[in-house]
């Protein structure tokens, strides 16, 4: 009987505790869900897929409200209008927060941030300076110039009709004068909703507030939002890490050199296998970068002449030229006129880069050096030089020696003194298989 009453006790906790968490669990349904990303670099492939990853869950899930916090130094006009092409035709209102503090949203992501449905910055950041420039970093000639900024202007104005003439102007003025301003300023001509300093801040701020979804008026209800964070996937955080034009540049760098020594030293796998690696990781990159394809050619000759001073020494002298080319094709490669600044490789690593491989390729040229100076140490020329002891005497008719652990039959040299058995000589000429010895104290 007592064993009955522990039985159901237990049944009626189990069954208390269940009711408990599907309570729970319900209760937190009910809640308004907002997803959170944290979109942190420049505006390239990656980015848009992991923008367009955020959006696909936002409406799968049906989110009240999606918020991208954004800081970004631009990035390429192309990406950024698939971004804001997903951003219009999502069904759940997607909220551009500029932030952390510090931040900025300039260039490409000043128009991001103007599509949303509703944006916000955090204090102390910086919106603007959205003139265009060529797919290479390069400024635009006039022609080309006024068409893209025509067409970039009429983007603007669909953005911020809803928000007044003040705010329509002074996106205008982003794009035809890379205009750039404050939070503060951005909210006083309405281009922005919010000034705040956190997400759940913005959350308050966003509930009641009333934004147009796909034609289609909506008003937020996020005072009691829960949020979740939807983070970069290791995929997506590694081809954004590619397009650093500094790791691409040292990937290119090891790759290259990699190679060259493979091909010098053939017989080997590793440097080979290294540097095809390298190579092609770093060719991710190089296909979304602006690069001047100019400066691989420099790169190319720079290693030709590290390998050719270790083929034909010259003391050092096209290794020093092979330094300067290196750097002044990686200089070419990266850092064009017009490039902009985030899409340059920085200088001190290129000038480090270049005399580290030059202090490489020197140390290998000492060695090359010295191998050729050194006496022979093999074969039987290798014996000229060393001492024996004689085993009998050595005549004009010959005799045996012992050099180390070998007997070899030898002859004096004409100025020898008379050599006897126990005498110590000394290895003058190597004559076939036959050593011409001389007498030595």
């Amino acid at each position: 009987m007592k064993t009955l009453r522990r039985v159901m006790l237990l049944v009626l906790i189990l069954i208390a505790s269940v009711s408990t968490v599907v309570s729970a669990v319900h209760a937190q349904s009910d809640q308004p869900l907002a997803i959170v990303m944290t979109a942190d670099g420049p505006i390239m492939p990656p980015m848009l897929e992991y923008i367009s990853r955020g959006i696909e869950t936002a409406n799968r899930r049906e989110a009240e409200v999606l918020i991208i916090q954004l800081t970004t130094p631009g990035g390429l006009i192309t990406v950024m209008e698939q971004i804001n092409s997903e951003i219009r035709a999502s069904d759940v209102p997607v909220v551009i927060y500029v932030s952390p503090s510090g931040g900025m949203a300039a260039s490409a992501g000043a128009l991001i941030t103007l599509a949303g449905h509703a944006s916000a910055m955090a204090p102390q950041t910086i919106i603007g300076a959205a003139s265009p420039v060529g797919g290479q970093g390069e400024d635009l000639d006039e022609t080309m110039k006024a068409k893209e900024m025509e067409a970039l202007a009429a983007s603007v104005r669909t953005y911020t009709n809803r928000r007044g003439e003040k705010a329509t102007a002074l996106a205008e003025a982003m794009i035809t004068d890379a205009k750039a301003v404050t939070e503060k300023e951005a909210l006083d001509a309405n281009l922005i909703d919010f000034v705040v300093d956190n997400v759940d801040d913005l959350l308050e701020s966003l509930d009641g507030l009333e934004v147009i979804v796909n034609g289609t008026s909506r008003t937020l209800n996020t005072a009691s939002a829960r949020t979740e964070p939807l983070e970069m996937s290791l995929i997506e955080s590694l081809l954004l890490f590619l397009t650093n034009p500094n790791i691409v540049f040292t990937l290119l760098s090891v790759g290259i050199m990699a190679i060259l020594i493979e091909i010098s030293s053939p017989g080997g796998w590793f440097a080979g296998f290294i540097g095809a690696v390298c190579v092609t990781v770093a060719s991710y990159g190089l296909g979304i970068l602006p690069v001047n394809w100019f400066g691989i050619l420099f790169m190319l000759i720079s290693f030709a002449l590290f390998i050719l001073d270790i083929k034909a020494p010259t003391h050092g002298a096209l290794t020093a030229a092979g330094v300067g080319s290196f750097i002044i094709g990686a200089l070419v490669l990266f850092n064009s006129p017009g490039t902009p600044q985030f899409q340059r490789v920085s200088v001190p690593l290129v000038v480090a880069a270049g005399l580290s491989i030059g202090l490489l390729f020197l140390t290998l040229l000492v060695f090359a050096l010295r191998s050729l100076r050194r006496p022979i140490s093999v074969g039987v020329e290798s014996l000229v030089g060393k001492t024996g002891t004689a085993r009998t005497s050595v005549g004009e008719a010959g005799g045996q020696v012992q050099l180390e652990s070998e007997l070899w039959t030898a002859e004096p040299v004409p100025d020898s003194a008379k050599i006897g058995k126990g005498d110590h000589v000394e290895v003058v000429e190597v004559k076939g298989l036959r050593l011409k010895v001389r007498k030595i104290k």
